[in-house]
């Protein structure tokens, strides 16, 4: 049974002959009631305390494991996001690299496609020299076989035509020697 400090103060205890004397007894139950009482406050304050950080302490772990959850997903989520990233950057230097060999292999295209013409381009320039020269010599020759008469009948205009020819022939000769130089760089 618990006292409280009513009880103390009620007790009443029977008086005998040289007994107590009561004045004292009484005051000091009154002490000791004031004391209790005291004591009862302190003792109610520091479980009403005890309570409270009791709450804060609960409070802590749950906010504690709260944010180890958050920690343990946030490193997940960031292995996650490094793991996809990784296979983006893989997959974009795989895309970069087939790109590229794409554009060497039109660019190696290209190069023979102009190769090939440039080599059309010179047969038909030999061809091209070669029948002039055939005309103009055959021009020679018949300038040489022919009377006086049949140079006369030549106009100036004429003339000035296989003059014309002639520096057009020297011209691609030239251009000739310049392609082979250039081609022989390559």
């Amino acid at each position: 049974m618990r006292i409280t400090p009513l009880d103390i103060q009620q007790k009443q205890f029977p008086v005998r002959f040289r007994g107590f004397h009561t004045e004292e007894v009484c005051a000091f139950l009154e002490l000791i009631r004031e004391e209790v009482e005291d004591l009862l406050r302190e003792n109610a304050v520091l479980k009403e305390r005890l309570q409270q950080t009791d709450e804060e302490v609960r409070r802590f772990w749950e906010m504690e494991n709260l944010l180890g959850r958050t920690l343990q997903e946030a490193q997940q989520m960031s292995d996650e996001y490094k793991i996809l990233a990784r296979k983006e950057a893989d997959r974009l230097v795989e895309k970069a690299m087939q790109q590229s060999e794409e554009l060497v292999g039109r660019s190696h295209e290209q190069v023979l496609a102009v190769n090939e013409e440039i080599v059309e381009l010179r047969m038909m320039r030999r061809q091209f020299h070669k029948e002039m020269r055939d005309v103009l010599g055959r021009f020679r020759q018949i300038l040489a076989d022919d009377s006086e008469k049949r140079k006369e009948s030549f106009s100036l205009h004429s003339l000035q035509e296989i003059s014309d020819d002639e520096e057009k022939e020297e011209d691609t000769e030239r251009a000739v020697a310049s392609d082979d130089s250039l081609l022989s760089e390559e």
